[in-house]
């Protein structure tokens, strides 16, 4: 109710200022505690999530404000993309909200503070609730690969699970990793360098990818040892939009990406089945949404920009109805209706 009545003002403002005052408001609010273990408890790659919805990547890009997100009643929270390096990031105006679509267009390029000053905050608070820390690539990095290993060694005792990000389509380049033998070379790397400290990785991957693409993902992702895989990350497409911003450059996020990314999401469980856990992001806005995902193959949820729209009473919304869900069709856990829609 409260979001509603203040929506309008936030609205009127340019897009990434309105972030910035989301962030600043989490910051100074009353800080809540993360949810506590129940009926949607779920355990993936050995890590105990309170519920199956996350908070995706983009959000708290240099993780400021991860309790604050977890206290909203999210089961877990995936700060960044961080890079080695501080990175300012695409010329603004870069990120646009596209109202009559319940969408969103971002170019915003990775911008961050960079890894050491990231590490210190994280390296700041208690442990309560899950944590993910997106890693990426300096856009003028001669070395990519070893951008992402020195971004796993640098959060490896802070967070719970590490995301290599392959798929933004604001880094020129940064896609082609997901090319059969850049793949290859990037995931035994991070074989090669893992250690018994090492987190579960996760890779997070495009929907813009051909029909052949999901078997050579996953089989690389099972041969080097990955612990999960992230579908998806914004789409480059354009369906059809009614926004005056739908010409814009970026990816796109939202309302507009749902029906690619379950398409995905079943693709992709096709041919993993069940030897790696996957977690469905894009277009996620309700329980509804997030349960479809479930039923197609995912054994967690994300999303960012339904919480644009609908506040941020978003995740106790959702987790709500996953547990109404949960019960009308007589599963006993979340783990038991994955894959079974």
């Amino acid at each position: 109710m409260i979001y509603r009545l203040i929506r309008p003002a936030l609205f009127a403002l340019d897009a990434e200022r309105a972030h910035g005052l989301s962030i600043a408001g989490l910051k100074l609010g009353p800080q809540g505690s993360p949810p506590a273990a129940g009926a949607l408890t779920t355990r993936v790659a050995g890590i105990e999530f309170a519920n199956p919805l996350g908070m995706a990547a983009g959000f708290d890009k240099d993780g400021e404000v991860p309790d604050a997100v977890l206290g909203l009643g999210f089961g877990a929270v995936e700060v960044g993309s961080i890079t080695p390096r501080p990175q300012a990031g695409n010329p603004r105006p870069r990120l646009f909200r596209l109202e009559e679509d319940e969408a969103v267009i971002n170019r915003m390029g990775f911008n961050n503070g960079g890894i050491a000053e990231a590490r210190a905050r994280l390296a700041g608070r208690a442990r309560k609730g899950v944590l993910g820390v997106n890693v990426g690539a300096n856009k003028d990095s001669v070395d990519r690969i070893a951008d992402y290993l020195t971004g796993i060694a640098a959060f490896s005792d802070v967070a719970d699970y590490i995301t290599v990000n392959i798929s933004s389509p604001n880094t020129p380049g940064l896609r082609d990793l997901q090319g059969d033998q850049e793949l290859a070379d990037l995931l035994g790397a991070i074989a090669a360098n893992r250690t018994s400290a090492t987190p579960p990785v996760f890779l997070k991957v495009a929907p813009d990818l051909d029909a052949a693409a999901p078997a050579r993902i996953v089989e690389a992702a099972i041969k080097h040892g990955l612990a999960g895989i992230i579908v998806s990350n914004t789409t480059i497409s354009r369906p059809t939009l009614a926004s005056r911003h739908a010409g814009e450059t970026g990816g796109l996020s939202g309302a507009p990406l749902k029906s690619l990314a379950q398409a995905q999401m079943r693709a992709f469980r096709e041919v993993a089945g069940n030897t790696i856990p996957l977690i469905g992001v894009g277009g996620i806005a309700s329980a509804d949404d997030a349960w479809e995902r479930i039923r197609a193959g995912a054994s967690l949820v994300q999303l960012y920009s339904a919480m644009v729209y609908h506040g941020p009473g978003i995740a106790k919304q959702i987790t709500k109805g996953l547990e109404k869900l949960l019960r009308q069709y007589g599963f006993e856990s979340i783990a038991e209706a994955v894959g079974t829609g």
